[in-house]
């Protein structure tokens, strides 16, 4: 199985356009502070042992009636938003609009590629390996002059492999997460 991730990419910066994220010009430095707050949520979360319940949540939204909108929000706020992997899904998503924004392609993730991330966070802790995934920009532009194109793939890769480490699908929690953001108001009601 090849993970693909451009659509992913339209997707996350088509909402974020809609959502006023882009109504100016900002650097890459202030985009990647955003990834890196979420992945600081994702560590709160941890340490609050924050999980989703998918199971409560399959049968709260499938079970009920109707399937609508609101109907799925209520259930995602209830049983998802600000767990874990929910944050994940928040950091991969932010890098996808970073990367629709500056027009990168994303490779696609491989099986080995994952495996190899996934092996990565054999013998760090959570944190340790959170830290890692923050300061791949900053020591790919300086050990390995990569562009930022290699920077954000690595991020994106980093995510996947701690996900798959910590047995989360994060394949399902990004889907779950671009609907709950297309759902909400003009910049999600905050400032940016």
């Amino acid at each position: 199985m090849i993970l693909k991730l451009n659509k992913w990419r339209d997707r996350a910066y088509k909402t974020a356009c809609e959502h006023g994220f882009h109504d100016k010009e900002l650097s890459n430095e202030h985009y990647l502070c955003l990834v890196i707050s979420e992945l600081m949520e994702a560590v709160e979360a941890d340490r609050k042992g924050k999980r989703a319940d998918r199971q409560s949540f399959k049968s709260s939204y499938e079970d009920e009636e109707p399937h609508d909108d609101v109907n799925f929000k209520y259930c995602f706020e209830k049983y998802i938003k600000d767990t874990l992997p929910d944050e994940l899904a928040d950091a991969a998503i932010r890098l996808l609009d970073l990367c629709g924004l500056r027009k990168i392609d994303i490779e696609d993730f491989t099986e080995e590629m994952l495996y190899e991330a996934e092996e990565s966070c054999e013998d760090e802790t959570f944190t340790e390996s959170i830290y890692a995934i923050s300061t791949i920009p900053i020591r790919y532009a300086y050990e390995y002059d990569y562009p930022l194109e290699k920077q954000l793939n690595g991020m994106l890769l980093a995510i996947f492999g701690l996900a798959n480490h910590l047995d989360i699908d994060l394949t399902w929690h990004i889907n779950q997460k671009m609907r709950y953001n297309e759902l909400r108001e003009n910049k999600n009601g905050k400032k940016y």
